[in-house]
């Protein structure tokens, strides 16, 4: 079976869906394995590189991918590299589903079996298949390495002969896999930090990094079992900006991490909270690009409103592209891994497998995660 793991076509992607240590773990499988010329070089990874690991490398894109039985990619195809595959091949990369619904249409017109990365439940036995935990982990150190850099002051407390810094104080709002990366980094780097999230149950978890937890009564709240947190109504959401309004005043450095899974991203900190904090202050959006918790943040963008700055960038994992590559390609080699049948020495898809059922959102023309073929079929008939 011929694997082909094509270059990105976003030119400012600098991460990489496979790195040379990866593709030995893909070859011992029994796959045949082609990477298209180039596909390391925003890493500094040579072709040779990987031709020592036994990858083949090919230079006719279109070619490979008509031929390949497996597309493995870091972020969604073109639509018309969509058009090149052939009938029953296998495609899996990150897709964002939700918000291109015209590729997932596609990718069922064209009888491709996509295994949708986003889609990957959070188990603890897919743990290892889960990119969307590992970016977001390096999104969340990235984005207080990123405000670190743009605030006008130290993060740690320091004693001098001029006198006490006072510690840089850091509100982090979502207490996700991005969020407890960011206290983590903060507080390693000397912050005084505190943190809010809906669920109750993460108190545990930012204590035991050594941060603060602030508690808002706004009624009943919960997860989902994705582990996302539950949306919270008009009235719950109003009483949570009353009481964050105080701690973002208080803040030098606001990191917003808060997304619902195939919803726009609640929009937490308002032009208000905005305004009463300190010019010079610095909020980082993780969620700019599903619609933004921060009003005022643009996605791909810093802004600086009332003297506030407002970074929205979207693609955080990239700021530390080599090590957020050589976490997504264990990702996805694990879950290549996981489908593969050693006996034939292909990609068997079981759709009685928790993992594949969960994550094949494309199979034989239908579209198969129930949510977004509601959506695709109102689309349509709309």
């Amino acid at each position: 079976m011929r694997i082909f793991v094509p270059r990105e076509a976003n030119p400012d992607e600098a991460r990489v869906p496979l790195i040379p240590a990866t593709v030995q773990k893909l070859l011992a499988l029994g796959a045949e394995l082609q990477i298209e010329q180039g596909l390391g070089q925003s890493l500094f990874i040579a072709d040779e590189v990987y031709e020592q690991t036994g990858a083949m490398i090919v230079s006719d894109r279109r070619q490979a991918l008509a031929e390949a039985d497996v597309v493995l990619r870091l972020n969604k195809p073109e639509l018309e590299d969509i058009a090149l595959l052939k009938r029953g091949a296998v495609h899996a990369s990150l897709l964002d589903p939700f918000r291109n619904l015209e590729l997932v249409t596609a990718l069922a017109a064209a009888q491709v079996s996509a295994l949708c990365m986003e889609l990957i439940p959070r188990t603890t036995y897919a743990q290892k298949m889960d990119a969307l935990s590992s970016q977001a982990s390096l999104a969340g150190y990235a984005a207080v390495i990123l405000a670190a850099e743009r605030i006008d002051k130290a993060l740690p407390m320091m004693t001098t002969p001029a006198g006490t810094i006072a510690p840089a104080r850091v509100f982090i709002v979502g207490v996700g896999v991005a969020g407890l990366q960011a206290i983590a980094t903060a507080k390693r780097l000397g912050a005084r930090v505190e943190a809010y999230d809906t669920r109750p149950v993460v108190e545990e978890q930012v204590a035991s990094l050594g941060a603060k937890f602030v508690k808002i009564d706004v009624g009943e709240t919960g997860q989902t079992e994705q582990g996302y947190a539950k949306a919270l109504t008009e009235e719950q959401l109003e009483l949570q900006r009353q009481a964050m309004a105080r701690f973002c005043a208080n803040a030098d450095i606001v990191i917003t991490t808060a997304q619902l899974f195939g919803r726009p991203a609640p929009r937490i900190i308002t032009a208000e909270m905005v305004a009463g904090m300190r010019p010079g202050s610095v909020i980082v959006d993780l969620a700019a690009s599903t619609g933004g918790n921060v009003t005022g943040s643009q996605p791909d963008e810093e802004v600086i409103v009332g003297g506030v700055r407002i970074i929205g960038l979207s693609n955080l994992p990239g700021h530390v592209a080599r090590d957020a590559s050589q976490m997504y390609a264990s990702n996805i080699a694990n879950l290549i891994e996981h489908v593969w049948d050693k006996e034939a020495k292909a990609v068997a898809l079981n759709l009685e497998d928790e993992i594949v059922s969960g994550s094949l959102l494309t199979h034989q023309g239908e579209i198969r995660e129930p949510m977004i073929k509601e959506l695709t079929e109102r689309t349509e008939a709309s």
